[in-house]
């Protein structure tokens, strides 16, 4: 039997395109960016895997059209892009690349935090653009501590305890909510767990790593930012939908809060017309936290790994709708 696997990107590395070509015949998406939902509904009717990202809409319809399909390797620790219900009424699949990421989203959210408190960005601009003109001034694009602020982490999975291990390198005292206490995080991080309204009022940068949910939608809007301090920050490397952005946009505006760094956005790409990137006080970036080239390959190896068990009859390893193993598709 000749598997078919469609990838929807042409820059996944070809590091994992050569395990998947090991075991199936692959047709890669030629064009730069996500492909068009009429071209994707045309390229799923006869391929048994779907090599994707979290930027193609795996909806309902879409796995209707695919008869074949067995299993759907999403490149990605996110998965609100796929219909998982639908998935697994039809039988199939569905995969994600937790893990792999952890240490490069940390990262990116420790350097947010330290862009937009100490207006990294800002000074960038302001040398390049010739407003540099004192040799020295007092009070001259005077930022923020980060160092023995309070950080409150919303979410303590994996990303969030690699921030908080990174933190305690500042000298941050660490509070966090999550659904699950995490007893032995707080032992040996010496982190401290409070209700969700209590970390949000204690901090001084609170750092979103809640995976989008249906209630954790918005979960962070206009009575949490009220919450804040005036001169805390809000850091967002999680999904765009777990923040209210028209609230955020006005917290910001009227100085409720006094910055934010925004990895993502609630529609990506962000509209060039966005007030967030006119404002000052924002660092933003295009959904770049996992992105190292140590990361990405990793990600894509590990996607390409679920894909070849899925088409091999095997359990893959970071299997999402576990339910769907009673009436997966042979």
């Amino acid at each position: 039997m000749v598997f078919r696997v469609y990838v929807t990107s042409n820059e996944v590395p070809e590091t994992a395109l050569e395990m998947v070509r090991k075991v199936a015949e692959v047709r890669i998406n030629p064009a730069y960016g996500t492909p068009s939902k009429e071209t994707l509904l045309k390229e799923v009717t006869d391929i048994d895997g779907l090599f994707c990202n979290i930027t193609e809409k795996v909806d309902a319809p879409l796995l209707d059209a695919a008869k074949k399909l067995k299993i759907v390797a999403s490149m990605s620790v996110g998965f609100d892009h796929i219909d998982l219900d639908a998935a697994t009424k039809l039988g199939i699949l569905a995969t994600h690349t937790p893990g792999v990421l952890t240490e490069a989203v940390a990262d990116e959210t420790l350097g947010l935090m330290l862009a937009v408190s100490r207006r990294l960005v800002e000074g960038d601009r302001y040398v390049r653009d010739g407003s540099w003109k004192l040799k020295w001034s007092p009070m001259l694009m005077v930022g923020r501590d980060v160092y023995s602020k309070t950080l409150g982490i919303y979410g303590l999975g994996r990303i969030g305890i690699a921030v908080a291990k990174r933190a305690k390198g500042f000298g941050m005292r660490i509070v966090y909510y999550d659904a699950f206490r995490n007893a032995d995080a707080e032992k040996s991080l010496g982190i401290e767990f409070r209700s969700k309204e209590e970390v949000i009022r204690e901090s001084d940068y609170l750092s979103v790593h809640v995976p989008l949910l249906p209630e954790t939608r918005n979960s962070i809007s206009t009575k949490e930012l009220e919450m804040m301090k005036p001169t805390a920050y809000l850091i967002n490397t999680a999904r765009g939908g777990v923040v209210d952005e028209k609230a955020l946009i006005e917290a910001l505006r009227t100085g409720r809060i006094a910055g934010a760094g925004l990895d993502v956005f609630e529609r990506e790409p962000v509209d060039v017309d966005n007030p967030l990137l006119k404002m000052k006080n924002v660092v933003v970036e295009p959904h770049l936290a996992s992105g190292s080239i140590e990361s990405r390959t990793a990600m894509a190896v590990l996607a390409a790994q679920n894909l070849v068990a899925g088409l091999k009859g095997e359990v893959p390893p970071n299997l999402v709708n576990k339910q769907v193993l009673e009436r997966r598709r042979t």
